[in-house]
């Protein structure tokens, strides 16, 4: 349960700690912009960089009277620093300082998700050169297709993730911007230098422009991303707790010794994780539509978005951090029975070459919709009253004219339908 998410790194960016300290290291940044600028003397530069400090009790006991988080964070520091603590957040408004912050906070938790995303894709690699040839069939609508391999399948996923590592990255740089140009971005009150100095030193972009905030569509992107990562992950368990039915049972989560699969039924293994996986997507998907109202303030700031965002940039980036190494660790472990796969693929008595014969029989010079005719009713035969469909194709008179018993024969190797599989996995190196 998402209770349980041991993986602190993601959940250590969003800790007030970490944003209080990402904010005092703008602040002391902006100070020696300052400095450099001629605007604070040398002297008290170096005391706000020797003393400049807090203690979050500190902060929340003041903000108890502000009613300001900013302003309290402030005032603890200005306790620490003494007299030069009059030179910090000069000409400076909140936000410069908190969207600055979550820039880089924002940065590094997209950071992690890449990381996540690269170890998810070397697996989902290894798996695919593994299965390259493991033949399984194909459905369509849930109903048998054709054979391919689960190579392929997992090469599928392997293509998509690629492109959700591209996504993360384009969107990490989109939200990888900050501010520091004062109340309405007008730098009335602030020197253009000190932001570039700050945001150099952040290792974040500055803005062409901006209000007193960034505008959010930025973190709109990153959150849409998420979520499109969320539906890929959903999208592959959702698969996987296909397979894993007792009734297909081509492959299964990893089952720990010792672990339990239902409190009333012995027998049970259940895909719990890729269940997991699937309901926390859909957090994801529901915390896009609040990104994207956050969009729309008024004039040139309100403060609707603040409070949404301290709760879904945290809630996202940790749920997705959990979901990534979860699944990573359900394709790093999966079962897979080829046996199983076998069977399914003989389970329909050569339905799944219906096509093969159709497309023969217009090779031999059928027309195309008598040949249909032909295949579809040895293929209802076989659907509504069990006869052979091999048996009846070889014995229809119609199909007869055109196929010889070596060329129907032929027609039911599936390893036909896997003549490209080399040329397919060659594009991704596999």
């Amino acid at each position: 349960m998402i209770e349980r998410y041991t993986y602190p790194e993601m959940g250590k960016i969003w800790t007030e700690e970490n944003e209080f300290r990402t904010m005092l290291a703008i602040e002391v940044a902006a100070c020696e912009a300052m400095a450099k600028l001629g605007q604070i003397p040398e002297e008290a530069l170096k005391e706000i960089q020797e003393k400049a400090d807090f203690k979050i009790e500190r902060i929340r006991e003041i903000e108890k009277e502000t009613k300001h988080d900013i302003l309290a964070f402030l005032t603890a520091v200005a306790e620490n620093v003494g007299d030069s603590s009059k030179y910090i957040h000069m000409g400076l408004t909140s936000s410069d300082v908190k969207d600055c912050a979550l820039a880089v906070m924002m940065k590094q938790a997209a950071e992690i998700i890449i990381e996540d995303l690269e170890k998810l894709e070397a697996v989902l690699r290894r798996r695919a050169k593994e299965h390259k040839y493991t033949a399984m069939i194909g459905r369509t609508h849930g109903i048998h297709a054709e054979p391919l391999t689960l190579g392929l399948k997992f090469a599928l996923w392997l293509d998509e993730i690629s492109r959700d590592i591209e996504r993360m990255k384009r969107a990490k740089e989109t939200v990888a911007v900050g501010k520091i140009s004062g109340a309405v971005g007008t730098y009335a009150n602030i020197d253009p230098e000190i932001e570039k100095y700050v945001c150099e030193k952040m290792g974040i972009k500055r803005a062409r422009l901006a209000t007193q905030v960034i505008q959010r569509d930025r973190h709109a992107e990153l959150l849409t991303t998420i979520a499109i990562v969320g539906g890929t992950l959903d999208k592959m368990a959702t698969e996987i707790r296909n397979l894993q039915r007792t009734d297909i049972r081509e492959v299964e989560e990893y089952f720990h010794p010792g672990q339990k699969g239902s409190s009333a039924m012995p027998h049970k293994r259940n895909p719990i994780t890729c269940e997991r996986v699937s309901g926390l997507s859909r957090l994801l998907r529901g915390n896009c539509l609040a990104v994207l109202e956050n969009m729309a303030l008024w004039h040139e700031r309100d403060i609707t978005h603040s409070s949404v965002e301290r709760v879904i940039l945290p809630d996202s980036t940790i749920t997705l951090d959990y979901m990534l190494k979860n699944f990573t660790n359900i394709i790093d472990k999966l079962l897979v029975y080829p046996e199983a796969m076998k069977q399914n693929i003989e389970k329909t008595g050569g339905l799944i070459f219906s096509q093969r014969i159709l497309l023969a029989l217009v090779d031999k010079g059928a027309l195309r919709e008598e040949a249909y005719k032909y295949v579809q009713r040895n293929a209802m035969s076989r659907w509504l009253e069990g006869a052979d469909f091999k048996t009846n194709v070889l014995q229809d008179a119609d199909i007869r004219k055109y196929l010889s018993t070596e060329e129907i024969e032929e027609c039911f190797n599936y390893s036909y339908h896997l003549r490209h599989v080399d040329m397919i996995m060659a594009r991704f190196g596999l």
